[in-house]
């Protein structure tokens, strides 16, 4: 995992929780914010002196009203948006508490895995996709 960034460059958490029937939960960005309209993964920025295990814990809590209680890195990227570069830190969250609830006025989905292709996910989060998939090795994945 690359560890330091350039001050210019915003540092993300990003998450797959999974369900009992090991679907992917994703996010619709609301209105007001850039790229409304388009499906994400959950998380969000890493404040400045936190984890990015502290900030991944912090965001699911504050936009979706879990505590994670188990959270598995998978993968990080630099993605570079024409407004901004973003370091994606990817994580698969296979187990939390509480039933995810959509408090940042976002809409919340569930998708197979193998179906997350059809969303319009924003393209930092592309890579993550192929991974999942490539975890599920072509079976529905579990928690």
């Amino acid at each position: 995992m690359i560890t330091s960034d350039p001050p210019e460059r915003l540092r993300v958490v990003a998450a797959a929780l999974l369900d009992g029937l090991g679907r992917v939960l994703i996010a619709e960005r609301p209105l007001g914010k850039a790229m409304a309209g388009r499906w994400e993964f959950p998380g969000g920025k890493i404040a400045a002196g936190e984890s990015p295990e502290a900030a991944l814990r912090r965001e699911l809590r504050e936009e979706l009203g879990v505590e994670t209680e188990e959270a598995h890195f998978v993968m990080d990227l630099v993605h570079a948006y024409p407004e901004r570069e973003v370091h994606l830190m990817f994580f698969v969250v296979s187990r939390y508490t509480g039933d995810p609830k959509p408090l940042d006025g976002q809409q919340l989905r569930w998708v197979d895995c193998d179906r997350l292709h059809e969303a319009d996910i924003l393209e930092a989060d592309l890579p993550f996709i192929h991974a999942l998939q490539r975890r599920a090795g072509g079976a529905t994945m579990r928690p």
